[in-house]
């Protein structure tokens, strides 16, 4: 499948999961070949696919949704403010993040409250009219995910951060290919 997908023989899957924590797109690790194998052998592991292959993807962020970027924190912000609002008046119950129960480090992976904010910001922006709309929609969505243990006693560093990027517009998928 991998060299299909080198190949342009077949689609990059998009995900679309309730708790894909940068909303829904096509998933990629920035810069780490090792996290990304990691994640298919587990994939492989759990009989999910029958073999782990990584594949690297030349990427134009585009318009992008930056999560270490104080600015575009604010309107994710501002977006769970709306989206709290939205579930107070309807009633619903909002979503939380949760861990998977056998992950000792509980990091939260299943990341239903974030990837709902991320969802409800980008609804917030198509909904208003090209003409008069002042944030243009995201092609990209980049976050920093703290992930694993500590890597050392009393730090803050994690034995998996990784920065995750999910492509919204395939347009700015520029090149696939196997890595080194």
């Amino acid at each position: 499948m991998a060299e299909q997908a080198v190949n342009g023989k077949i689609d990059l899957i998009q995900s679309d999961r309730a708790y894909d924590w940068l909303g829904p797109g096509f998933y990629i690790w920035e810069s780490d070949e090792q996290r990304a194998r990691e994640w298919a052998e587990a994939k492989v592991r759990r009989g999910d696919y029958a073999e782990a292959a990584v594949i690297g993807a030349a990427i134009d962020l585009g318009n992008c949704l930056d999560l270490v970027s104080r600015h575009d924190l604010e309107l994710v912000r501002g977006a769970y403010r709306s989206l709290v609002k939205q579930h107070a008046e309807t009633g619903l119950q909002m979503p939380t993040n949760r861990g998977v129960g056998t992950d000792p480090d509980d990091d939260r992976v299943l990341r239903l409250l974030d990837c709902a904010v991320i969802k409800h910001l980008h609804a917030m922006i198509e909904s208003v009219p090209l003409p008069e709309r002042v944030v243009p929609a995201f092609d990209t969505v980049r976050g920093m995910f703290g992930e694993g243990g500590q890597l050392y006693p009393g730090g803050g560093f994690r034995e998996r951060s990784h920065v995750q990027i999910a492509v919204r517009n395939m347009d700015c998928v520029k090149g696939i290919f196997f890595p080194r």
